[in-house]
């Protein structure tokens, strides 16, 4: 599994992108938080889908994306500073906390066509990202109609929980 990350704004791990498509995906979401964080609205619209499909995990008053993404109330108490910025093909997982507010927050967004079409938000909850896929090795049960494959699941990413406290763990495969 070839996957890039880096620090934001600076090269931190770096491996070569699976394709020129997962260099641009990481670019166009270190955008979108430049345009977030200096309330640029139309840079935004031009990089979100308007039919977003948005997921969260965490305390309901932790949603700041949202609220922020939709206009519905202008909230500057909480400002998204990425820490670490990972591609994975067309998912970028965004990482970052507020240690102030004993806050982690992680993002998976999916890119397609150079367009965020969905986010995965997770707050205050450890993430360990997997990719499925095929083993190489057969299952040794077999049947005469149907052969049983087996299935790994690869570790390619874990967030920090940069706050220190004790939370809530998922899984994400992609």
């Amino acid at each position: 599994m070839k996957f890039q990350c880096s620090l934001y704004g600076e090269l931190a791990l770096s491996q070569e992108p699976d394709s020129d498509s997962d260099s641009s995906n990481h670019r166009l979401v270190q955008t979108l938080y430049d345009a977030l964080s200096s309330r640029d609205v139309a840079t935004v619209h031009t990089i979100v889908a308007a039919d977003l499909e948005w997921w969260f995990h965490g305390p309901p008053t932790h949603q700041f994306l949202m609220r922020r993404l939709t206009g519905e109330k202008n909230d500057e108490s909480f400002v998204f500073r990425p820490q670490t910025v990972c591609s994975v093909g067309p998912v970028v997982l965004v990482e970052g906390c507020d240690p102030a507010k004993e806050i982690s927050w992680v993002h998976a967004w999916t890119v397609t066509d150079g367009i965020v079409t969905q986010v995965r938000e997770y707050f205050n909850t450890s993430l360990t990202v997997t990719r499925l896929g095929n083993s190489t090795t057969k299952s040794k049960i077999s049947k005469p109609t149907a052969e049983i494959t087996s299935y790994r699941c690869p570790s390619v990413w874990e967030s920090s929980n940069r706050v220190g406290k004790s939370v809530p763990g998922l899984v994400l495969a992609i």
